[in-house]
Order: C-alpha cells, then structure tokens, then sequence
C-alpha cells in the first residue's frame, strides 16, 4: 500500500479560527478522505503554530502571558477540527515537547552537516504579514513612513539568522529537475526554483 502524506499549514494562533481555517481544513481533509479511497495509507495532519511576534502582539493585547493565549487558542483549532469532523490522523502544537525534541533533533543534525550558517537578515519588515518586502515594493507616505502592498506598516529590521546551504546541493537539484519533469509543479514555478 502506497504512503500519502496531506497536512494543513500549522495556523498561526494569534486568533480565532476563521472560515479561511475552515476552508484549508476542508480542502485537506476531502483530499486525505479521497486517497484513503483509492487504497492509500494516508497521514493527514493539521495544527498550530505557536511562535512569532503576531502571537506575541496578539497576546499582549489580549493581557495574557503568549504561553496561555497560545493554549487558548490552539483549543479553539482543535474543537474546530472536531467541529467539522475531520479525519486527521494528529493535530501538532509547535510548543509541545515533542515538537520541540523533533526540531532540536533536525537542528543539530544539520549544525553537524555544516548545511546552516549564521549570518544576517536585513530589509523592510511587516509583522503583520510576516514578511520581508524590497523598496521598490513599498508605498511611502508623506511623512515617510513606509507600507507593504498590503497596506501593513514595515520596519527596517537587522536580525541575525541562519540560513541553509542550498548552493550546496545545486547540481543535485538541477539533476532532479531536468530529469524528473513533474518534480515541482505547477511547472510554471519552475523558474522560481
């Protein structure tokens, strides 16, 4: 029996589930229900994310320590899914201890590898959309504040980061594209990779 692995993104908690987690939630689980179907083993997981400074703002607003409004809210995911009667098979909370040793584990091994390096991140940030956007993509108020194209207000950020030695696997991955042709789809994201 073939394996089938289908997982939701983990939602960030920094509010209720809304009909977007309904719907992704949904979509996965009709996606796992029709491959058990068809005769595959199927792993279908959904969850939480519970890390990031939208949490911690969110928390802060709501006067609670992040820790308990993260619990607070991951219950409210987790009736959700009960809610909608879903099939998933494990419902993952990334600050739960075994979250925590998984992630540790992969670290460590590839620290070992030599497959990250620390360096630094800098740019225009905007918490809100928990990402990084070029000058060119922003808009610039007369005062001179800056926004995403989201209209979320951006920050200059310098952080320190790690970052994965992708370079040192390029001829792999050329290898793989050019010999597997349905390796990324849609193929139109080919030139992204």
């Amino acid at each position: 029996m073939s394996r089938y692995y289908v997982t939701t993104p983990i939602f960030y908690v920094n509010g209720a589930p809304h009909i977007g987690h309904a719907y992704t939630c949904i979509a996965a689980d009709v996606l796992a229900r029709w491959k058990r179907l068809d005769g595959y083993d199927v792993f279908f997981l959904t969850g939480t994310d519970e890390h990031g400074q939208k949490v911690e703002k969110a928390a802060q607003a709501a006067g609670m320590a992040p820790q308990a409004f993260a619990d607070e809210v991951s219950a409210k995911f987790q009736a959700m899914s009960g809610r909608l009667n879903l099939t998933n098979d494990d419902f993952i909370r990334t600050t739960e201890p075994r979250h925590i040793a998984a992630c540790q584990a992969l670290w460590r091994r590839l620290r070992e590898a030599g497959a990250i390096y620390l360096g630094q991140y800098e740019g225009w940030y905007s918490v809100r959309d928990e990402a990084f956007f070029d000058e060119g993509e922003l808009t610039t108020a007369a005062d001179g504040t800056r926004t995403a194209p989201t209209g979320a207000p951006v920050d200059w950020v310098v952080e320190p980061s790690y970052f994965f030695r992708l370079s040192a696997y390029q001829d792999q991955l050329l290898a793989l594209y050019a010999g597997v042709p349905d390796s990324v789809l849609p193929p139109g994201r080919k030139r992204e990779v």
